[in-house]
């Protein structure tokens, strides 16, 4: 079996993203945090998931994350399949985050993107079959 195990972030502001990651996982948790040194930089780094998957993330970033409408190489965005994508929009809007914007038309999916504190674009799924071809069309 494969997994994706972990997604690693480098931010500015660890408090900010977790605002926003809590408002999405509730029952999510700080599994371990810690501090050094990377090339010579301080920064300060959590983990934050449940027993089979995290986000590393970490707060010693500079600039802006890459232009989501442009063609610059790097992350486009992180996906989540949820089981109630109703409960995690109402979770996240009340918690101030604003939709990024809406999904595609699907007949077996629902889908929507929002920006997390560091502008992540992260994509959220609801899956309405567990057949793979109607799940993947």
């Amino acid at each position: 079996m494969v997994r994706l195990e972990h997604v690693n972030l480098v931010g500015k502001n660890i408090e900010k993203s977790l605002a926003f990651y809590q408002a999405a996982f509730p029952h999510w948790k700080i599994r371990a945090e810690g501090g050094g040194q990377w090339y010579g930089k301080s920064r300060r780094w959590v983990h934050f998931g449940d027993d089979y998957q995290y986000l590393a993330i970490s707060d010693f970033g500079e600039g802006e994350n890459r232009d989501l409408s442009g063609h610059s190489v790097g992350l486009a965005h992180i996906a989540f399949a949820v089981d109630n994508l109703e409960a995690l929009i109402h979770r996240l809007v009340a918690a101030g985050y604003a939709v990024h914007k809406p999904g595609a038309d699907a007949d077996f999916r629902k889908n929507i993107y929002f920006l997390d504190a560091d502008g992540f674009e992260v994509e959220f799924t609801e899956y309405a079959s567990d057949l793979p071809d109607q799940r993947n069309a």
